[in-house]
C-alpha cells in the first residue's frame, strides 16, 4: 500500500502569490495523518514548494529541487527543467509518483515526472486529488470576489476539501509578494 499526500493550490492574484496544502495523508483507504506539512520554504524563504502524490517520492524530489536551485539559483525555471529532465531519465527517479508546485516571485511551475515544465496562464495551479476542484473554486473567487491571494487558496482548499476525500480542512497558507 502506498502513502499519499494529496491537495496543493497556488494563486497568484493582486500583487501577492500564496500556496497552500491540506493536511491529510492516506494509506489505501484509511487517514493516516490530518495534520501533515506539504509545502516548504526553500532558497532563504524566496521559494515555496507543494507536492502531491507518493510521501517518500514527494520528499526525495524535494532534496533533488533544492540541489538543483543550489546549482541554479538565480533562475528558477531552469532549476525545475533540470529536475524535470533528471526525473525522466533517470532509471530510478522515473518510478517516482509524485508532483510538484514551485513558487517564487515571478513564477509558478508545475513539475512532473514526465519531463513537464508547465507555467499556468492564470497564476493559479492545482495538484492532488482535489487539484480541479480547488483550481475551479479559485478561478471563481478571483473573478468574483474581493478576498487576498491567501484568503482565496484557503476557500478553494476548504470546497475541495468538502468534494474530495482525499483532502482536509487542516490548511497551511505560505506567500509571497511578486510583481508583473
Amino acid at each position: 500500500m502506498k502513502t499519499h499526500s494529496t491537495t496543493i493550490l497556488t494563486v497568484r492574484h493582486k500583487g501577492i502569490v500564496a500556496m497552500g496544502g491540506d493536511g491529510q495523508v492516506t494509506v489505501g483507504n484509511s487517514i493516516m495523518k490530518a495534520d501533515a506539512v506539504k509545502i516548504r520554504r526553500i532558497m532563504d524563504g524566496r521559494v515555496i514548494t507543494g507536492f502531491a502524490g507518493s510521501t517518500a517520492d514527494a520528499f526525495a524530489l524535494l532534496e533533488r529541487f533544492e540541489a538543483k536551485l543550489k546549482d541554479f539559483p538565480q533562475n528558477v525555471p531552469r532549476a525545475a527543467t533540470e529536475l524535470a529532465k533528471e526525473w525522466r531519465t533517470d532509471r530510478v527517479l522515473r518510478r517516482l509518483e509524485a508532483m510538484m508546485a514551485v513558487v517564487d516571485a515571478r513564477h509558478t511551475l508545475l513539475v512532473t515526472g514526465n519531463g513537464d515544465v508547465v507555467q499556468p496562464t492564470d497564476g493559479i495551479l492545482g495538484i492532488g486529488s482535489g487539484g480541479n476542484y480547488a483550481v475551479a473554486a479559485a478561478r471563481a473567487l478571483v473573478a468574483h470576489s474581493e478576498l487576498t491571494a491567501p484568503e482565496i487558496v484557503r476557500t478553494a482548499l476548504e470546497i475541495a476539501a468538502g468534494i474530495d476525500v482525499y483532502t482536509n480542512t487542516h490548511i497551511l497558507v505560505e506567500e509571497l509578494e511578486w510583481q508583473n
